[in-house]
């Protein structure tokens, strides 16, 4: 069966095509989850972090919250070790030969997704909270007020991709189960051929 695929992917054992791996909707998908967790934790790591001007201690432009500075770092960098894993994977992922191994690699996609979904979720709304109910004087040179900006609008965004991964991580799951189970009906006619007798 020529056109066989397990899980969104041929046979294992093909040649790598770069242009063809960078068009696929869930590569474009985890690249931009994976620019949109540096770009939060770029924002927040160089300018979470500010001064008052009677005072060299720093505090979290975010309503002076240390754990909301400590949440957006954590989660950026975490979330950028995974999409750099996943981005990883995704090249393997033509080359595991086992449908159960594609299985899992795509059920932990589903999962991994579906939990950063819910985590930039939170995020956004703890964000977004502690920097609406940020004190004025707390930072009267407004200073990192951009950054602190862009990190709530990317957290934003982050939901949105990684439920899309998600989604389609579930297309790439159901798409693998229907082919393994055509695979396993599947009968080679020639095989069909040689079994039928012939009467002359």
């Amino acid at each position: 069966m020529d056109g066989f695929q397990a899980y969104g992917a041929g046979k294992a054992g093909g040649a790598f095509d770069p242009l063809t791996f960078i068009r696929q909707p869930q590569t474009v998908v985890r690249i931009l989850c994976w620019l949109f967790s540096m770009v939060i934790l770029g924002c927040v790591a160089n300018e979470g972090y500010v001064n008052r001007p009677d005072s060299m201690e720093e505090f979290c432009i975010f309503n002076r919250n240390h754990n909301a500075c400590n949440y957006a770092v954590a989660m950026g960098t975490v979330c950028f070790l995974c999409s750099t894993g996943f981005l990883v994977l995704d090249v393997y992922f033509p080359q595991i030969t086992g449908v159960k191994d594609r299985k899992k690699a795509v059920m932990a996609d589903i999962g991994l997704s579906a939990l950063w979904t819910l985590v930039w979720f939170v995020g956004f709304c703890f964000l977004a909270n502690q920097w609406q109910v940020s004190k004025e004087e707390d930072n009267p040179l407004n200073e990192g007020s951009d950054a602190a900006r862009a990190a709530i609008v990317f957290c934003f965004f982050s939901v949105f991709t990684w439920a899309l991964q998600c989604l389609l991580a579930v297309h790439r799951f159901r798409l693998g189960a229907d082919s393994v189970t055509l695979n396993q009906d599947y009968v080679d006619p020639n095989q069909l051929d040689e079994a039928t007798p012939t009467y002359e």
